[in-house]
């Protein structure tokens, strides 16, 4: 099975590096000296400590091999070079809801970095799914929990981590 790449913006894979380096320099030793605490207090069998730290360890390193795997999928866009004036993958996108006029934000980016509290939606997600193609002035309906609603695309831009892309 041929494994699929997946979209991940430069800011979104140093993220996932930092993790993982975080999880294997500093998680990883930690747990093998909790685990060798625990079995310098003797009986394996009935020790409490030591499965809990084994249990742990097993988590850590199911975490490691997810990790890893994330970043050899990666496939790096860079959001500063992109222009245009459609929606796609990376692009930052100001839209007005038709029904309140309350408007909001949104960073179109690839599943593992999706925040909606930081604007943040995933590619795959319904109004991002909309909206990909789009561009200003377009009235995009999405299907949501509470019904379909209607939000005008009023900016379209490319910016990396809120930062204004070149030439902008």
């Amino acid at each position: 099975m041929a494994q699929t790449r997946m979209p991940i913006t430069k800011p979104g894979l140093t993220r996932l590096k930092d993790e993982l380096k975080r999880l294997k320099g500093f998680e990883r030793p930690k747990i093998v000296r909790e685990i060798a605490e625990a079995r310098s207090h003797g009986d394996l069998s009935e020790n409490a400590e030591y499965h809990a730290a084994k249990e742990k360890q097993s988590h850590l390193e199911g975490r490691i091999i997810q990790v890893e795997d994330w970043i050899a999928r990666a496939e790096v866009i860079e959001v500063a070079k992109l222009k245009g004036d459609r929606v796609v993958f990376g692009a930052t996108v100001t839209v007005c809801d038709s029904e309140t006029g309350g408007e909001m934000r949104y960073q179109v980016v690839g599943e593992l970095e999706a925040n909606l509290k930081q604007g943040k939606i995933s590619v795959t997600s319904p109004i991002a799914r909309a909206m990909i193609g789009k561009q200003e002035g377009d009235v995009v309906k999405v299907q949501t929990p509470g019904g379909v609603r209607e939000y005008e695309i009023n900016a379209v831009e490319f910016i990396e981590e809120g930062l204004p892309a070149e030439g902008a």
